[in-house]
């Protein structure tokens, strides 16, 4: 089946809640045109940042409509901490007005990633969504196989029309909220073919979760640096 689009609002109502921080913000705004589409998009910078050393990093794709306002509090609510703490650099982008990045905002890459590429020494690229960024991340992941480690939805999945093989070089990692049953029960027939596949796959249920999962509350963050980190 082809996946709808969840509907945005409650997503947005989730991200916002718990996630302000005050004005003056170490999360930076970019903007560019790559692939023809305008794209904006936040960088979360390493403390100490030096541009001639190379640093792991992370793409995040945020759900709902991928506004440029929730991809700053995916960030903040999922990724940030664990970040700073490990020197990761992690990049989200807004979805352009050609569509989510599994629709026609994919267009814009690979120009992003090369833009990325040029911008920031990279020594190793993870990418990860929830949502519809759960979607993005694995649609992106196998249309540029190369240039990824890891791949995880946090909930996501690979859309059909797309070939599990393309993930075979990556470690998968699948979280989903155990009262999300649509997703999970979709994720876990995926997880099993992937591993039938001969991919490396985490597919982990969330207790008392439902289709947003609350990082803080279940320390999902460190988790996910963790897994991401494990892979070889």
């Amino acid at each position: 089946m082809r996946w709808a689009v969840i509907a945005s609002a409650a997503v947005a109502l989730a991200l916002a809640g718990g996630c302000a921080r005050a004005a003056a913000d170490d999360i930076a705004d970019r903007s560019g045109t790559f692939g023809g589409l305008k794209i904006d998009y936040k960088v979360l910078l390493p403390p100490g940042y030096d541009a001639a050393r190379a640093y792991p990093a992370v793409l995040v794709f945020t759900g709902g409509p991928q506004s440029f306002e929730m991809a700053g509090n995916t960030i903040r609510a999922d990724w940030q901490a664990e970040a700073e703490k490990r020197g990761y650099i992690v990049i989200s982008p807004a979805a352009p007005d050609a569509g989510l990045f599994f629709q026609g905002g994919d267009r814009a890459f690979p120009a992003f990633l090369d833009a990325i590429a040029r911008d920031y020494k990279i020594s190793r690229l993870h990418v990860a969504g929830h949502s519809n960024g759960g979607l993005s991340a694995f649609h992106i992941a196998a249309r540029y196989p190369d240039r990824f480690a890891t791949v995880t939805g946090y909930p996501g999945l690979l859309d059909d029309g797309q070939s599990p093989a393309r993930l075979k070089s990556m470690c998968v990692f699948m979280h989903v909220g155990d009262q999300d049953p649509g997703w999970s029960g979709a994720m876990k027939a995926q997880a099993d073919d992937l591993r039938r596949a001969g991919l490396r796959v985490r597919y982990t249920v969330e207790p008392n979760q439902v289709h947003r999962l609350k990082a803080a509350e279940i320390d999902l963050s460190r988790r996910l640096f963790d897994e991401i980190e494990s892979c070889q």
